[in-house]
């Protein structure tokens, strides 16, 4: 009796693994055929260092390659990366060091350092004839990547809401102080800089915004902060000789135009300023129309 018991138990068993297995394949193919049908999925890059950086590849065509802001990450190109890929073009964003879904190694967090691991991205997804966006922070990164690399591989440079030449690194102590007393709060209180408060950015989207800073490192956002206060980047913005687009907001109240766009259209030789009326440091979200038709003109030019 208790062999027989024993086989039934064996038999429902092999029965059910049976099922179960059955059910793991079933499940698998819709989601092979999905992964398939949206094309290629985020991967990552291995620095030289050892950090893995979390990007997106999207689209075909002539690339362009995203930097983001300080504490932010890849997400907050969303909506010049979907409209840019919708007309032609290959689109890359990538989340810095200790930013959004890249590991944090808890060093590396300097111009030099950061500058490889663009390096990395360009040359190990082989980018070539690259249109370069940086964004606030990642300008430091674009220019420091061009004067330690060179421009092979890179035939324009975009700068969005640009961080100073040289910085006065007192002016930086409160994005340091706050973040080590009570970092939600400080991202909660200080969003509204970022934004300035514009009609065009949403409730939700504020949100968002917030959410992101949030899921980068702690260590990071203060060390990155550090390197933006003392940063110099007046040598490196000299030897820029592609052709670049400065686009910043009259309205920015992270990065006033006097101190930051309008001294690096001075070192720039050839650089362009378009200044954005009524825009604030976050205007890749209060303008972000028209900061991708700007993108997708200058990259075809």
């Amino acid at each position: 009796m208790d062999r027989r018991r024993a086989t039934t138990s064996l038999a429902a068993a092999a029965l059910a693994a049976v099922i179960a297995a059955s059910g793991r394949a079933a499940d698998a193919a819709p989601a092979e055929t999905a992964k398939a049908a949206n094309g290629p999925r985020p991967s990552f890059v291995e620095t030289g260092d050892g950090a893995s950086l979390f990007y997106n590849d999207w689209g075909v065509g002539k690339p362009v390659l995203f930097t983001h802001a300080w504490g932010l990450n890849a997400d907050i190109w969303e909506y010049q990366l979907t409209e840019l890929v919708d007309h032609g073009l290959r689109c890359v964003a990538y989340d810095r060091r200790g930013h959004g879904r890249s590991t944090d190694p808890g060093r590396g967090y300097d111009y030099d350092t950061l500058a490889d691991d663009l390096a990395a991205v360009v040359e190990q997804l082989d980018l070539r004839d690259v249109t370069l966006v940086g964004y606030s922070m990642g300008n430091g990164e674009a220019v420091r990547y061009l004067s330690r690399h060179g421009s092979a591989r890179i035939a324009r440079l975009v700068m969005v809401s640009t961080i100073p030449p040289q910085t006065d690194s007192s002016r930086f102590d409160g994005f340091i102080a706050g973040p080590k007393r009570d970092r939600p709060d400080f991202f909660v209180k200080g969003v509204a800089a970022f934004t300035g408060r514009h009609p065009a950015v949403s409730p939700a989207m504020t949100e968002w915004v917030i959410a992101q800073f949030m899921r980068a490192s702690p260590k990071a956002t203060i060390e990155c902060m550090r390197a933006i206060a003392r940063g110099d980047l007046q040598a490196d913005m000299r030897a820029v000789a592609l052709p670049t687009l400065i686009v910043h907001g009259d309205k920015d109240q992270v990065s006033p135009l006097e101190k930051t766009a309008k001294q690096a259209a001075q070192l720039i030789s050839g650089g362009v300023l378009k200044v954005y009326e009524g825009a604030p440091h976050g205007l890749v979200i209060s303008h972000r129309d028209r900061l991708a038709q700007d993108i997708l003109a200058f990259a075809r030019s």
